[in-house]
C-alpha cells in the first residue's frame, strides 16, 4: 500500500520533534513541553506507524522496547580495549601523579579536565553512518557483552546522532547509571509487589542493563553520561578532551554538567574538594572523581601503563566506614592454595550495602591489627573493593579473647601449609589433590581462554567436585556418558554435547595448556612466551630458574613459581594423565632463534581496516611475538601502521604524522621474515 506523502511528512516531522525533545530534555536538563505533550506525540507516531509499517524506522522513538528476549549476551571484543583507571586516595598521591605526568611530558603545568565518577556500569556505543548499531558492557576490558537492544530503552542515548558532521564510526564510551530518584521509586514499586529490593543504584544499574528481556530494562530508571570515545573513523575529533565532550553533545550525546577545565594539581584538589561537599545532595552517587589530562597529544605521548591510561586517575572519597562486631574467623582457601582467614561480621550496612564478610588479608595484617573474635571493630568499605577490618576498638575487647593463628594445615585437606620466603601468604602444598583448589583449578582448567570446554561452567564442576567424580582436572576426559547424564538438569542430548566439547578441547596449543595448568604467576601472556621461546613442554619442564629469567618479562618469582610447579610429582602425573587421554598441541616445525622471536623489540605497530588473510587479534599476537608493541592510537612514536580494507582516521593520522605504513602484503612479508 502506497503511503500518501502527507502521511510520511508528517511521520517524518513527529519523529524530529520527539527526538529533538529527548535532546532538550536528557542532553541540555531543558524540558520545552510538559511529559503529557510529549507523550500525546510519541503515541501519535505510533498510530500512524501501526497503519503503515513501512514507516517504521530503527531509530524512530517508538523502537526503544519490544524485541524479543534474548537466550544470552553475545560476546564483543573490544577495537580499542576500555581501560580501567588507577586510583589516588589521598592529595600526596594526586601530587605524585602530577609530578610523573609533568616529568615525562616535560612541562611546568597542566591541564585537565575533572568530573565526578560515576557509580554504574560502563558502556560503549558504536554508530556507523550516525545509527545507533552495538553497545556493549565493559566486561573484563578486552571483551564484554553486546546490551544493544537494552541501551536502546534508554531515552538518553540517541538512536541517531544530530547534525550531519559526525564521523563514518563513532565509538563513545560512558556509564549507564540510575539516579536516586529513580532507584528509590524502583525499590518502593518491588516492596509494593513483593519482589526483592535492590542493595544500591549501582546493583540496581548492573542488573538491569543485563536483562535477557529489554523490556525489563525499559521499564528500570537508567540513564547515561558521555565520557571518551574510542573508535572514531572518517572524521578528524578536536584536539582536547573538553572539546570532544561538547562536540558529543552537539550530537545529541549527555556528559556531565559538573565537568570542568582546572589547572594543575591545586586545580584538581579545589575541585576535589567542592564535589565532596556537594556530594550528598548530587542526583546521582559518585565514589570520587576523575581527572585527564585535556591535551589529546598529551594523552597519546604518555600513552599506557598495563591496564590503565598514564594520563588519567581517579581520586577516590574516603571509604565509607561503619562499626560492627566480629563474630567468628574462617579460614578460605584459593585456587592458588592461598590461606586466607575472613572475619564473619555481624550484619552491618555499608554504603548500602548489607556486610557481613570482610577479608582480613593474611596472619601479618591480623597480627599486625590484633585482630581476635569477639572485638568491636571498624569496617571500611571502599567502592568495588572487598570490605576490610581497619582498626580494632580494644577497650571494647572480651577479656576471654585470644590471638588468633592460622592452622599449619590446611583446613580442608589436611595437607602441610607452607609460607615462601619473603611472601606473606601462606599455602596449601595438597596442590591438585585438595578439593577446594580442585573446584577452582577444574573451572580455570575448563574456562574459555584455558582448555574452552563450551559448556562445563561452574554449576557442573561443583556438581563434579560435590560427587568425587573429579579429583584431577584429568579425570574431565575419563567420565562416561553415563556419569555425565546422571548429573542435575542433564540429560542424554546434554551429555552428548559436553562429552563433544570435551573431545574438542583435546586438540589445543601449548601455550593455552601452560595457561590451563594454573601455575601461579602465568597468565595468558607469560603462557604464550614459555611457548614460544621452548617450544614444547618437555624443554620447559626441565628448565632452571636461571634459564626461564633469561625471557623477557619472566622475573625471579615467576621462574620460581614456574620450576617449583613442574618439580611436584603429582602435577607431573596431572599433566602425563592429561596426554595419555590424548590432550596435545602441535609441535612447532622449527624453532625460533631468541634473535627471530624479538626481531621487533621497540617497535610500536597500529592495526586499521580489515585484513583477509588474518583477523586483527591474530596478527596483533603474531606481532607481539616478534617483541612488538600493539598500540590502539597513532602517534609520533609509532612505528608503522598496517592498514587494511577500509581503513580509517589512523591511516590519515599516520600520513599527516609521517608515520611508516605498509598494507596487508607487507605485514605478510614482515611476519615471513
Amino acid at each position: 500500500m502506497k503511503i500518501p506523502t502527507e502521511i510520511e511528512l508528517q511521520a517524518a516531522q513527529l519523529r524530529d520533534t520527539l527526538n529533538e525533545h529527548n535532546y532538550y530534555y536528557y542532553v541540555l536538563d531543558d524540558p520545552h513541553i510538559p511529559d503529557s505533550e510529549y507523550d500525546r506525540l510519541l503515541r501519535e507516531l505510533q498510530a500512524l506507524e501501526a497503519q503503515y509499517p513501512e514507516l517504521m524506522r530503527p531509530d524512530s522513538p517508538t523502537q526503544r522496547v519490544g524485541a524479543a528476549p534474548l537466550s544470552a549476551f553475545a560476546e564483543v571484543v573490544h577495537t580499542v580495549p576500555m581501560l580501567s583507571l588507577n586510583n589516588a586516595f589521598d592529595d600526596d598521591e594526586v601530587h605524585d601523579f602530577e609530578k610523573r605526568v609533568r616529568e615525562r611530558l616535560r612541562v611546568q603545568e597542566i591541564e585537565y579536565v575533572a568530573e565526578p565518577k560515576l557509580d554504574g556500569l560502563a558502556a560503549s556505543l558504536r554508530y556507523e553512518e550516525g545509527l545507533l548499531v552495538k553497545a556493549a558492557t565493559r566486561g573484563d576490558g578486552s571483551r564484554g557483552e553486546e546490551v544493544t537492544q537494552n541501551v536502546k530503552t534508554i531515552k538518553a542515548i540517541p538512536l541517531r546522532l544530530r547534525g550531519d558532521d559526525f564521523p563514518r564510526v563513532l565509538e563513545v564510551r560512558g556509564e549507564v547509571f540510575m539516579p536516586k530518584a529513580g532507584f528509590d521509586h524502583l525499590n518502593k514499586q518491588q516492596t509494593a509487589r513483593g519482589e526483592k529490593t535492590f542493595a544500591n543504584p549501582r546493583n540496581a544499574a548492573a542488573g538491569s542493563l543485563r536483562q535477557l528481556d529489554s523490556r525489563v530494562t525499559g521499564r528500570r530508571p537508567l540513564t547515561f553520561l558521555s565520557y571518551a570515545v574510542g573508535v572514531v573513523e572518517g572524521a578528524q575529533l578536536p584536539n582536547s578532551h573538553h572539546d570532544i565532550l561538547h562536540r558529543l553533545q552537539t550530537w545529541g550525546l549527555p556528559i556531565s554538567v559538573y565537568m570542568q577545565v582546572v589547572n594543575g594539581v591545586q586545580g584538581c584538589l579545589d575541585y576535589y574538594q567542592d564535589i565532596l561537599a556537594h556530594r550528598d545532595n548530587l542526583p546521582f552517587d559518585i565514589d570520587g572523581v576523575v581527572y585527564k589530562i585535556n591535551r589529546v597529544e598529551q594523552q597519546e605521548q604518555l600513552g599506557f601503563v598495563s591496564r590503565a591510561p598514564r594520563w588519567a586517575i581517579a581520586h577516590k572519597f574516603p571509604a565509607q566506614e561503619a562499626l560492627t562486631q566480629l563474630l567468628d574467623i574462617d579460614v578460605q582457601v584459593g585456587r592458588t592454595g592461598a590461606l586466607t582467614p575472613v572475619a564473619r561480621l555481624s550484619p552491618v550496612n555499608v554504603g548500602g550495602v548489607t556486610v557481613t564478610n570482610a577479608t582480613l588479608h593474611n596472619q601479618d595484617e591480623i597480627i599486625r591489627k590484633d585482630v581476635r573474635v569477639g572485638d568491636t571493630v571498624i569496617l571500611r568499605r571502599a567502592g568495588d573493593v572487598i570490605p576490610e577490618v581497619v582498626r580494632v576498638l580494644a577497650d571494647k575487647r572480651p577479656d576471654s579473647s585470644q590471638p588468633f593463628v592460622l592452622p599449619d594445615k590446611c583446613p580442608v585437606c589436611g595437607s602441610d601449609v607452607t609460607r615462601a620466603e619473603g611472601e606473606a601468604v601462606v599455602r596449601c602444598t595438597g596442590g591438585l589433590i585438595c578439593p577446594a583448589q580442585r573446584k577452582q583449578a577444574v573451572q580455570h582448567f575448563a574456562s574459555r581462554r584455558a582448555m574452552d570446554i563450551d559448556g562445563l561452567g561452574d554449576k557442573l564442576v561443583e556438581q563434579l567436585i560435590e560427587g568425587d567424580l573429579v579429583k584431577s582436572v584429568a579425570d574431565i576426559y575419563t567420565l562416561s556418558k553415563e556419569q555425565w547424564a546422571g548429573l542435575e538438569r542433564m540429560g542424554k542430548k546434554s551429555a552428548n554435547n559436553i562429552i563433544k566439547a570435551i573431545e574438542k578441547s583435546k586438540s589445543t596449543t601449548l601455550a593455552h595448556f601452560l595457561y590451563a595448568l594454573g601455575i601461579r604467576e602465568v597468565g595468558e601472556s607469560t603462557a604464550g612466551l614459555l611457548a614460544q621461546q621452548f617450544g614444547s613442554l618437555e624443554k620447559l619442564m626441565s628448565a632452571t630458574e636461571k634459564d626461564l629469567q633469561k625471557i623477557p618479562d619472566i622475573g625471579p618469582i615467576a621462574a620460581k613459581h614456574i620450576v617449583a610447579f613442574f618439580q611436584q610429582s603429582y602435577n607431573r602425573e596431572v599433566i602425563q594423565r592429561l596426554q595419555e587421554v590424548g590432550v596435545h598441541w602441535a609441535a612447532p616445525t622449527e624453532q625460533p632463534s631468541a634473535a627471530t622471536e624479538q626481531s621487533l623489540a621497540g617497535q610500536t605497530f597500529v592495526l586499521t581496516g580489515t585484513l583477509s588473510s588474518m583477523t586483527r587479534d591474530k596478527a596483533k599476537k603474531r606481532l607481539q611475538a616478534l617483541g612488538a608493541k600493539v598500540s590502539g592510537s597513532v602517534s609520533k612514536k609509532t612505528s608503522c601502521v598496517v592498514a587494511g580494507e577500509k581503513a580509517g582516521s589512523k591511516l590519515d593520522k599516520a600520513q599527516a604524522l609521517g608515520v611508516k605504513v605498509i598494507d596487508e602484503a607487507g605485514l605478510m612479508a614482515l611476519l615471513e621474515q
